[in-house]
């Protein structure tokens, strides 16, 4: 079976037999993965691999001795790691409020063990798909930045005031400069 998106799902739970058949599962359906026992070996990796500039997401254990889970959420958030790297909890303790938190906080699902293969995949792939949107975003970004960075001084203050909205003639204006500099700039 081709999975629909490829990627690579990266798995973090203490739980060796966990970790085992959800590796077994995804290679079963084709899918890339990489593990770790705790929170703190996949801050490691992280500190020392780049991301992948391919669709990827994360099975993360809520409960884990050391880092949790939930603490491992919030700092890959505050390192902006989210958006492309979309966070599917997985619990053997699931609890409603913590769910709703999880979710509140950004988390793209929450699965509660044990959970059906498919279902488990079916989220998965949504997650690569949402993944895969952002990986593509960045790069647009990236190639505006890259164009940015090519304009001339005055080229960025025509377009920084074109952005704000204004006509040609104001623009030429506050710039000191004929609406013919304008238009060539825009």
């Amino acid at each position: 079976m081709q999975p629909l998106i490829d990627g690579l799902i990266f798995i973090v739970d203490d739980d060796a037999h966990v970790r085992e058949a959800l590796a077994w599962l995804l290679r079963s359906r084709r899918l890339a993965s990489e593990h770790f026992g705790s929170a703190d070996s996949f801050e490691a990796y992280l500190a020392e691999t780049p991301l992948p500039n391919q669709p990827h997401c994360l099975l993360l254990d809520v409960r884990m001795p050391g880092t949790s889970g939930l603490v491992l959420f919030d700092r890959l958030a505050e390192r902006g790691m989210l958006d492309a790297m979309p966070v599917i909890f997985l619990t053997g303790h699931a609890d409603v409020p913590t769910a709703v938190d999880a979710v509140r906080r950004g988390a793209f699902d929450f699965c509660e063990k044990p959970f059906s293969d498919n279902t488990l995949v079916d989220r998965i792939e949504k997650a690569l798909g949402a993944s895969a949107r952002a990986v593509r975003l960045r790069a647009e970004l990236q190639v505006l930045r890259n164009r940015i960075s090519e304009l001339t001084e005055r080229e960025r203050d025509v377009m920084r005031l074109v952005v704000e909205g204004l006509p040609n003639k104001l623009i030429a204006d506050q710039l000191a400069i004929s609406v013919r500099t304008v238009e060539v700039h825009r």
